[in-house]
């Protein structure tokens, strides 16, 4: 199967995947995951997950073996829809190329809480350059961390964009629908008024870029009303949280976000919700891959045709065969489809 942008829906140009190799295995790297106490690790006792809402498994291909040089990379054909032990896998691959690809992010707080933190990332040459805001999915729990989008951020900054790699309070770590929310916002000031002439020289933070991946998609579509934001992408987005919380995705995810059910609490799934916030007023792109069975692809669909009614500039790029972590893989064509797209939005 080749991936593509499907038929239907409002699309955008294709995204073609390209073929790449998977990295070899280190296992330096591995007893290093291990040694931080698996940051990136998720489940409980029984093995389960809410990324993938299964027991782990081992990443193989349909034929039963991890994928070889010049297979297919970011389809559901050939294993890049990992399960839960090879999402650590997956992390890990990404924290490696990181490293090997990109400097290490200067570190600064935007408050006062320890998950008050950002990671910027200055783009290569001189600038200024064009800021993109990074959101983290994770299903806004604290066993997952801005380290998710690090790959991202690195192979933007070669791209020549500064980015601000946004940790924020989750739950399980102070947070919830509007200490969350609230977090988003304050990061989205904070790189606004980051200090030193040098790197304010640098930095074009009058119009920013917010991207968010999964259950940072929808933090990103709610940050679309903060002042100085031009443009949002969201990537395999949780867009409608009734609906989410209705259907369990995350394995009931959106209810501990939201602290109860959408008949019990309205008011806060109306501050949280992307789809009862519309019209955004500023562009919105939507990726999201058909094979996703994470967040599945209708709710990027029905937040395209919702934002279409109320007015919003939004469009949706739906791409056959491709799953919910590919889009943020920069090892992936379907990524650098993604990329090649942003500068665009910001005019």
């Amino acid at each position: 199967m080749t991936p593509g942008v499907s038929p239907s829906g409002n699309c955008g140009s294709g995204l073609p995947l390209r073929l790449t190799a998977a990295p070899e295995k280190n296992p330096r790297r591995d007893r290093e995951q291990e040694g931080r106490g698996g940051q990136h690790r998720g489940g409980d006792a029984s093995g389960r997950d809410p990324i993938s809402g299964e027991g782990a498994q081992a990443w193989t291909t349909s034929t039963g073996r991890a994928p070889m040089a010049g297979e297919p990379y970011g389809t559901a054909d050939d294993g890049y829809a990992r399960r839960v032990s090879a999402i650590d896998v997956l992390l890990a691959e990404l924290d490696e190329w990181a490293g090997a690809h990109g400097s290490a992010p200067q570190t600064h707080r935007y408050g006062s809480g320890p998950e008050h933190e950002a990671d910027l990332l200055l783009g290569a040459g001189h600038g200024p350059h064009r800021v993109a805001v990074l959101l983290h999915g994770g299903f806004w729990g604290a066993r997952y961390t801005r380290t998710i989008m690090g790959a991202m951020a690195v192979d933007l900054a070669r791209r020549g964009w500064a980015t601000w790699n946004v940790e924020y309070r989750r739950v399980g770590s102070d947070g919830g629908a509007q200490q969350t929310i609230a977090d988003v916002r304050a990061a989205i000031d904070g790189v606004r008024e980051l200090e030193g002439a040098l790197l304010t020289e640098r930095l074009l933070t009058e119009r920013l870029l917010v991207i968010g991946h999964s259950a940072g998609g929808q933090l990103a579509l709610c940050a679309a009303a903060a002042p100085a934001v031009a443009a949002v992408v969201s990537l395999a987005g949780v867009c409608d949280l009734v609906a989410a919380a209705e259907e369990g995705i995350g394995d009931g995810a959106v209810v501990r976000f939201i602290g109860a059910g959408p008949q019990q609490r309205p008011e806060h799934y109306a501050l949280a919700d992307p789809l009862q916030r519309l019209p955004t007023g500023v562009p919105v792109l939507l990726v999201h891959g058909d094979a996703d069975t994470r967040v599945p692809v209708h709710q990027s669909r029905g937040y395209a045709a919702a934002a279409q009614i109320a007015g919003d500039r939004c469009e949706l790029v739906e791409l056959t065969g491709v799953d919910h972590f590919a889009l943020i893989d920069p090892r992936t064509a379907v990524w650098a489809g993604v990329a090649d797209r942003l500068p665009a939005l910001l005019g």
